[in-house]
């Protein structure tokens, strides 16, 4: 379990960097359609690329024949917890700071026991009571933080990070029923492209790429500026290759509801890590005595995971 934990706090770092990009872009007047969409433009490219550079290109041709053989399936779960879920995070950057929008995302937390209950997996009751306190320290935070945004600016930065919030863990979970699932909601996919981190990543890309597709040509945004193709860049590089690759693995490595719940908890340390990069890079609020006492809230939830773990002998 601690192995585990500590992938997810390390995505969570990688991750963070959404949150601080995508409120500077829309601070430079980027549209919303373009630093959402080509994130994964960019993911693919780098992925694919990596895999050419590093003498994988047989693991390519695999993957590209695993969403081949599967791609209704992966055309849905991609649509969902890739392309619903980033464009409703990436939409709120538009109203509401980064920290407002990563705190918010914390809803997460919440959502995957919805989520796992709505596939049939049952999760501990002591594993709801550790996640409610991590949510609990995110509301303190988003309480103490609130008094500087404007109503339109709160709902508006708010609702489509919720829906985002259970859209994501109901993809991934699409993905973790379909390889270790009985097969009865949804059907198993035995693809060896399909084990590897990366191999999941891509096939989830190639998934959305429909999506993105559609939501430009309804949309029709202006041409993208020079700052927005290398901010996006780097947020495909950091969150879409580096984070999601990590965040999959742990995901992949979990064997039980428990362990689920854990590894999808561990994004509320995204908080920390947005503030501190809100604070260092756009000039935001330094956390006061109840932002304070929330991070506190969520490690201390965090540390319970483990040690309830721990005690029960299932590292």
């Amino acid at each position: 379990m601690i192995r585990l934990i500590g992938i997810g706090i390390l995505s969570a770092f990688f991750f963070s960097s959404t949150f601080v990009f995508n409120r500077a872009m829309s601070l430079a007047g980027g549209s919303w359609v373009w630093t959402a969409s080509l994130r994964y433009f960019d993911t693919l490219l780098l992925l694919a690329g990596w895999l050419l550079v590093t003498g994988q290109g047989g693991q390519l041709r695999a993957i590209f024949g695993a969403f081949r053989r599967h791609w209704r399936f992966w055309c849905v779960a991609g649509s969902v917890g890739f392309g619903t879920f980033y464009a409703l995070l990436t939409f709120s950057s538009c109203y509401a700071p980064g920290w407002v929008v990563a705190t918010t995302w914390q809803a997460t937390i919440l959502a995957t026991p919805v989520v796992l209950l709505v596939f049939g997996r049952k999760v501990p009751l002591r594993g709801i009571c550790f996640t409610a306190l991590i949510f609990a320290g995110i509301v303190s935070v988003t309480i103490e933080q609130a008094g500087s945004v404007s109503g339109r600016g709160l709902l508006l930065g708010i609702v489509p990070v919720i829906a985002a919030a259970f859209a994501y863990p109901l993809g991934n979970q699409l993905v973790w029923e379909a390889r270790h699932g009985d097969g009865r909601l949804i059907p198993r996919i035995d693809d060896p492209a399909a084990d590897s981190s990366v191999g999941r990543v891509l096939l989830m890309v190639l998934g959305s790429i429909p999506f993105w597709i559609l939501l430009i040509l309804l949309s029709r945004p202006g041409v993208p500026s020079r700052g927005q193709l290398v901010n996006t860049l780097m947020v495909a590089l950091f969150s879409g290759v580096i984070a999601t690759t990590l965040f999959f693995r742990a995901r992949h490595l979990a064997r039980t509801p428990m362990e689920l719940a854990a590894v999808d908890a561990t994004q509320s340390t995204e908080v920390l890590f947005s503030l501190l990069g809100e604070i260092v890079f756009l000039q935001g609020a330094v956390p006061g005595a109840a932002g304070c006492a929330g991070i506190t809230l969520c490690v201390t939830g965090l540390v319970l995971y483990i040690r309830s773990q721990s005690s029960a002998g299932e590292q």
